[in-house]
């Protein structure tokens, strides 16, 4: 059997962590499947989806590590094309990847005891995002 739906929410950008758990496992819920995998894809090319501990120090310690990784005061060729002044968050979306998959196990979500399922939206401004969360499974 396959499950589909999709979560909206808005993002302020510039890696804005929104913990989207609770939405995804009351989607598995909806499902009624019991065992099986969990896909959440982000359409679009400057965010990502994840696991982390959301606590305040994690998610900052990320952000600035992300920053590291690619800062986004830098020059990008995608800027000079497109001139959107976006071009870092396009690298970072391709460094952490747009979809996660987590097996489903008796209806639960199998994440360890810290772990929560996050959007990271990279972009340099506002956005309305949405999410396919797609269960296949028995």
């Amino acid at each position: 059997m396959i499950f589909s739906e999709t979560i909206s929410f808005s993002t302020k950008g510039f890696t804005d962590i929104i913990d989207i758990t609770d939405r995804v496992a009351s989607i598995v819920k909806r499902s009624k499947i019991q065992n099986g995998l969990v896909t959440v894809f982000c359409p679009g090319s400057t965010g990502a989806v994840t696991t982390i501990e959301y606590e305040s120090g994690v998610l900052r310690d990320l952000q600035k590590a992300i920053e590291r990784m690619a800062p986004s005061n830098i020059p990008y060729e995608h800027d000079q094309r497109w001139g959107d002044g976006n071009g870092f968050s396009h690298v970072r979306a391709a460094l952490m990847k747009p979809s996660l998959t987590i097996p489903l196990q008796n209806g639960i979500l199998t994440l360890g005891t810290w772990q929560q399922i996050v959007f990271i939206d990279f972009d340099n401004r506002r956005r309305q995002r949405s999410l396919m969360v797609q269960i296949l499974g028995e």
